[in-house]
């Protein structure tokens, strides 16, 4: 008999014992990061940065496939029996020695998932991952001139930038409330020190918010500069416009953490069929943190409206979309994505 007709009746064996569970069932147990498992990760470390955000190492299964400089990754964390998925930049060098990967994540108020793995997370924790994703990335041919321009956590993925490559003529203008605000601050110090980059520190409590027209002043060649922009919305609208009108928008590449919110309408009930739960939303929380709220399991990913991984299907009433307006009224057929989709009225989600 072969090795191959061997294993196969090993493996047949295995399955009449472990009845009405998988062999691999019990491989996930013993070994969770092991190849053809789902992919997950183990939390290794978790790294205070400041007050309120953290570093986050992990370790990924042995079907991770990397990334590029700039990219997110989504990660599945259990928080009080519920998973929750959210996205986060990935912030070490794409060619770190031992393997692992890092995340560095900001708490926001009431934000479950970030304050979870700020202040909760321990070692030895398993997490879910999809593969790292996202275009916010650099170029192959190196620009000879490169400007960042970020505003509290949208340092994350610039960071994974400036840990991947050097380049020859690189400034930063980032923005925090306070000092002790900015994620990063000795190690974007010791490269200032190291001649590697000319920083700016834009502390909004004491300077107030970044006025963009400032950038004559803070960086007087700033239109001859590859730049990469992540931060509030505010920040890179103005940013947006701004090259706009020197004809250099083809310069500017932007990350958005979260959509342009605009005047939402009057919510409304929202119905969740599939689960029987009804709740009244207003016309400005995404029906996805709605859902979320009221203990309904609903699937997710960016929460940007970027991966189409919450879309839903609307069966009755109508969402406005969060970030133009544009009304959507249900018909056969027809999904939303509820991570930037409200109530505009009262609403059945079939979830």
């Amino acid at each position: 008999m072969t090795s191959a007709a061997l294993r196969s009746r090993a493996w047949k064996l295995l399955e009449m014992v472990t009845t009405p569970l998988l062999p691999s069932d019990y491989l996930d147990l013993v070994s969770p990061l092991r190849a053809g498992a789902d992919l997950c990760g183990r939390i290794e470390a978790v790294h205070p940065e400041t007050g309120d955000a953290a570093t986050v190492v992990i370790r990924p299964g042995r079907g991770w496939r990397g990334h590029t400089a700039g990219q997110y990754v989504r990660i599945g964390v259990d928080v009080d029996g519920v998973r929750l998925w959210r996205a986060y930049s990935i912030t070490s060098p794409t060619n770190r020695q031992d393997g692992r990967v890092t995340i560095t994540v900001k708490a926001i108020p009431d934000g479950k998932v970030s304050n979870h793995l700020v202040r909760r997370a321990k070692p030895g924790t398993m997490v879910q991952l999809d593969q790292a994703t996202g275009d916010f990335v650099l170029p192959e041919a190196k620009p000879a001139k490169v400007l960042y321009l970020t505003a509290g956590s949208g340092i994350t993925p610039v960071m994974g930038m400036l840990r991947d490559i050097e380049f020859d003529d690189v400034v930063m203008v980032h923005c925090a409330p306070q000092p002790q605000d900015v994620i990063f601050r000795n190690e974007l110090h010791d490269l200032v020190a190291d001649e590697k980059l000319r920083l700016t520190e834009v502390h909004t409590d004491t300077d107030g918010m970044l006025d963009i027209a400032r950038l004559d002043e803070l960086v007087p060649d700033w239109a001859e500069r590859e730049t990469w922009a992540c931060g509030p919305a505010g920040l890179l609208d103005a940013a947006e416009e701004l090259w706009s009108e020197y004809g250099v928008q083809e310069r500017l590449h932007t990350e958005r953490f979260r959509p342009s919110i605009v005047v939402a309408g009057d919510g409304g009930e929202v119905t969740f069929s599939a689960t029987g739960k009804t709740v009244d939303a207003d016309g400005a929380t995404p029906l996805l943190d709605v859902g979320e709220e009221a203990g309904v399991l609903m699937p997710s990913g960016c929460r940007m409206g970027i991966c189409f991984g919450c879309v839903t299907p609307l069966k009755a009433g109508a969402v406005r979309d969060l970030r133009t307006g544009e009304i959507t009224e249900a018909e056969p057929g027809v999904l939303i994505q509820t991570c930037v989709s409200a109530a505009a009225g009262p609403c059945d989600i079939e979830r």
